[in-house]
């Protein structure tokens, strides 16, 4: 039987589209959800459904999987309380779950810019500094990791191409489904593995990502 490939963060935005994304692809996927009333999504697509929280137990939604994606966040919304519990803690959590089992592939949803955070906004710094922790925590790991920073987010629907390079020009937006598209093609491509790639709406073609 196949092993599965854990959502962490599977009920936002960026999660949802994901799950129809790979489900569509065949892909053997888990969510991870906090409640029941969150389910019937998944049911819908014969996704299996694992409860958890960031905030308190999740480990036992490794169990039988072998990669992970990371897409889960706080919400803009929420204070930095929130972000240092689910932004950073959640995220070195998983790391460390990961490693204790033998997970061979975690994909993390990040942000661009992380890596220097006092840059952002004032009312932001606290998330990017989350984002910069949990990021150096994944590159330290044994764990074979992709790191997507994405711009700022869009609900545009997908061109299926997007942009790498920060410093070229043409705005700053990636849609939420350029972003699940990314992750579906980091877990088919093996040279991925190892890869921080910044991710905007642009001319490159998602397929090529990993190639340029």
């Amino acid at each position: 039987m196949s092993r599965k490939i854990l959502v962490l963060g599977a009920n936002g935005k960026i999660g949802r589209l994901f799950c129809e994304r790979g489900s569509a692809a065949g892909l053997p996927i888990r969510a991870m959800i906090r409640s029941e009333e969150q389910r019937d999504f998944f049911d819908a697509l014969n996704i299996d459904v694992v409860l958890g929280d960031l905030e308190g137990e999740f480990e036992q939604g490794f169990s039988g999987c072998d990669r992970v994606v990371f897409t889960a966040g706080s919400g803009g919304h929420t204070g930095a309380d929130k972000t240092m519990l689910v932004d950073l803690y959640g995220a070195v959590r998983a790391i460390e779950f990961s490693e204790i089992h033998g997970i061979e592939h975690f994909v993390m949803v990040s942000a661009a810019r992380v890596e220097v955070p006092l840059t952002a906004p004032p009312a932001m710094r606290h998330y990017m500094v989350a984002k910069k922790l949990a990021d150096d925590r994944l590159i330290a790991s044994p764990v074979a990791h992709t790191i997507l920073r994405p711009g700022r987010l869009t609900d545009e629907p997908a061109t299926g191409h997007v942009r790498t390079d920060l410093a070229s020009g043409g705005g700053y937006d990636v849609s939420r489904e350029n972003v699940a598209l990314c992750i579906l093609e980091s877990l088919e491509s093996r040279a991925a593995r190892g890869r921080i790639v910044d991710l905007l709406d642009g001319e490159l073609p998602i397929s090529r990502i990993f190639s340029e």
